[in-house]
């Protein structure tokens, strides 16, 4: 059990064989907010955070990457613990604003901005706006943008699911090197103010590896900038992409270690070309919540469907954490009740939903599902809510904030009032 503590939020602890998180026994906030149940842990939320502020430059920047989880209340905290945002669409924009985070503090992003989101950005008066195709810069200059980053496309692979590489060649987002010179030289021409350079290599990353190669290709790209057009970045934001481990035996690095040693990297890496230090932006998502959050769920069926399958069914699945799905993620769980007791056979935890694929967690060892029982599955924090859905008609969970034994409502759960009130008649 202490290896399974890992992957779950710092609060969490197990009295009497239960599980608690935020001082709050698992199974008392299931009987009172209802399941499935989204617990975020407020203590969690905040280490993680420090470690970054504390790892990183004065003068960094740590923008919260908000598709993780789009949440007024987890933005207002990171926004008073000197945090900023990173947003892509209107809504992300919204959520920022509401949350609290200075303007000067919002990043924005895109690679299909439209005419809306860059007026939006440019009456926000946000502190940067990332180029990430040759007509944003016209359009943004149009619209009333200042300052801008132009995000390249190294042309680097990455060790993660290949829906979550960014930064290879071919790829959707950012630019190729001659065009990104091109768009910075467009930009200085009508009027934006070309600040730096952006480059984001991909999610769920467990090692620096592919991050610190993609600080050493940056300095060399910055040089070719130099001689081009006699610019050089006053800022470089590398991205985010730290993962987070799901299941025993996946390490990540610490924060502290991971931001440490890009920082080292990209000192060694200017320097060798002779370029003035840049301030550095962080784009953190995953790394800042996953771990924070337990998804808990109530079993219904426990269904015997093989020699070698027992299905132990849940309410709710792909609809609130369609990631094993997209991405072949794994995940732990636990009988919050029984916490510690010896499993008595494999398991595969499914969801509710009219599809085969709606599994969870493919095989795993329980100690006898039984209906009612209440099962916590860990390192739901980041992309899991933030990308549900209402498949089947079934309404999206709550959330809950928890901390030393008090818990709060985050985001109510829907209900299918909620459903039906965006229908017409027609």
């Amino acid at each position: 059990m202490r290896r399974m503590l890992d992957v779950l939020p710092e609060s969490a602890e197990v009295r009497d064989g239960a599980l608690a998180v935020g001082g709050l026994a698992a199974n008392e906030l299931a009987d009172r907010f209802g399941t499935p149940l989204v617990v975020y842990c407020e203590q969690t939320l905040r280490s993680d955070a420090r470690a970054y502020v504390d790892a990183a430059p004065a003068d960094a920047l740590v923008a919260y990457s908000v598709k993780a989880f789009p949440n007024v209340a987890l933005i207002r905290l990171f926004a008073g613990l000197g945090l900023g945002a990173d947003v892509s669409t209107l809504g992300e924009l919204a959520y920022a604003l509401r949350g609290g985070m200075t303007a000067d503090r919002i990043v924005v992003h895109g690679n299909n901005k439209s005419d809306d989101e860059l007026r939006a950005a440019a009456e926000a008066d946000v502190g940067l706006l990332v180029i990430d195709a040759a007509d944003d810069v016209p359009r943004a200059a149009a619209a009333g943008v200042r300052s801008v980053l132009v995000r390249v496309t190294p042309g680097i692979d990455v060790d993660t699911h290949p829906a979550i590489g960014t930064g290879y060649t071919g790829s959707k987002f950012g630019l190729p090197p001659d065009d990104a010179i091109e768009a910075i030289r467009r930009a200085r021409e009508v009027g934006l103010e070309a600040r730096g350079l952006h480059l984001h290599l991909g999610s769920q990353l467990l090692d620096a590896q592919a991050p610190r190669m993609g600080v050493d290709w940056l300095a060399g790209f910055a040089a070719e900038c130099r001689a081009a057009l006699e610019w050089t970045p006053a800022v470089v934001d590398v991205g985010g992409g730290l993962g987070i481990a799901h299941v025993d035996g996946e390490r990540a690095p610490a924060i502290g270690d991971f931001v440490g040693a890009l920082l080292a990297r990209l000192q060694h890496a200017w320097r060798l070309h002779d370029l003035p230090p840049p301030r550095v932006l962080f784009e953190p998502g995953r790394s800042l919540v996953g771990r924070a959050a337990v998804t808990l769920y109530r079993v219904g069926v426990v269904k015997r469907a093989s020699e070698s399958t027992t299905y132990v069914a849940v309410d709710g699945g792909m609809s609130d954490n369609p990631r094993p799905q997209l991405y072949g993620v794994r995940h732990a769980a636990v009988v919050t009740s029984r916490v510690g007791a010896e499993a008595d056979g494999q398991y595969t935890v499914c969801g509710k939903h009219c599809e085969s694929g709606d599994v969870l967690i493919e095989r795993i060892g329980l100690p006898a599902p039984r209906r009612g029982d209440l099962l916590a599955v860990p390192a739901t924090g980041a992309y899991t809510l933030g990308m549900g859905s209402n498949y089947n008609g079934v309404p999206r969970p709550g959330v809950v904030l928890v901390s030393r034994g008090e818990a709060r409502v985050i985001r109510r759960r829907e209900t299918v009032d909620d459903l039906l009130a965006l229908e017409t008649n027609g």
